[in-house]
């Protein structure tokens, strides 16, 4: 669910090279993920998506399922912005947009489909100013994890007006009314790609949203898993009958 209000509305400048100074990083510890759950609280509140809470925070029970990866994105070391991203298959089939969309994803998800759903996009409200490129470069993970994973979909769980961006990016179209999610104010929409026909397409428009096979196994890669076998991402999710490219 998109909360980059004011990042998404941007245009990006021209820039050779966006993820220059750009350093993605998966949350594992409890201080990682407290500092994106603060992110999230600061962000949703100053676009009045949630009501002032005690605990200042936002999170949910996706946050540790095991088919959900959580990043911070960081800009010369700073947290700017984060996104959570969920992988579904028959087996796993826990996320926000399956849970609000059960009936338009669920059967998709019968038929053997992969489905890659990012949520939780959040930006620092005052540093999104700064970076233009922010929305493209937070977004990016999402496409990498389609890959990663050989996904048959892509999704994004957005509010109407942040809808022209992933028209416009990933050529996602409509897919449900928007409902609302369980503690947000405001509702969100369903959009979807197939990923396998339109992926030539958004890599000629912006070539930075390519990656290398070495990229998407460190990025998916868990800490525990990087002290094992060097293909031990492949077993490790084996459980959701996923093969991640190589």
């Amino acid at each position: 669910m998109s909360s980059a209000a004011e990042a998404i509305r941007m245009a990006p400048e021209r820039n050779p090279d966006p993820l220059e100074h750009v350093d993605y990083r998966l949350a594992e510890t409890p201080e990682e993920k407290d500092r994106i759950y603060r992110l999230r609280y600061r962000a949703y509140l100053r676009e009045g998506a949630i009501l002032p809470s005690e605990s200042q925070r936002v999170t949910d029970r996706y946050d540790d399922a095991p088919n959900a990866w959580t990043f911070g994105i960081y800009i010369h070391g700073e947290l700017y912005s984060s996104i959570r991203v969920s992988v579904l298959t028959s087996e796993w089939r826990g996320s926000p947009s399956s849970e609000m969309f059960g009936d338009i994803l669920h059967p998709e998800l019968d038929r053997g489909r992969v489905i890659i759903d990012p949520t939780r996009f959040v930006a620092d409200p005052d540093k999104a100013k700064t970076f233009p490129e922010l929305p493209y470069i937070t977004v990016r993970l999402g496409w990498i994890a389609c890959g990663h994973f050989n996904a048959d979909i892509g999704l994004a769980n957005v509010r109407p007006e942040h809808r022209a961006f992933y028209r416009k990016v990933f050529l996602q179209e409509p897919l449900g009314e928007p409902r609302l999610f369980p503690g947000l104010l405001k509702p969100v929409g369903l959009m979807a790609a197939d990923y396998p026909a339109i992926r030539e397409k958004v890599f000629q428009r912006f070539p930075f949203m390519r990656s290398s096979a070495f990229e998407r196994r460190a990025l998916f890669q868990r800490s525990g898993e990087r002290h094992s076998s060097s293909d031990a991402i492949d077993t490790s999710f084996s459980r959701a009958s996923i093969v991640p490219r190589s």
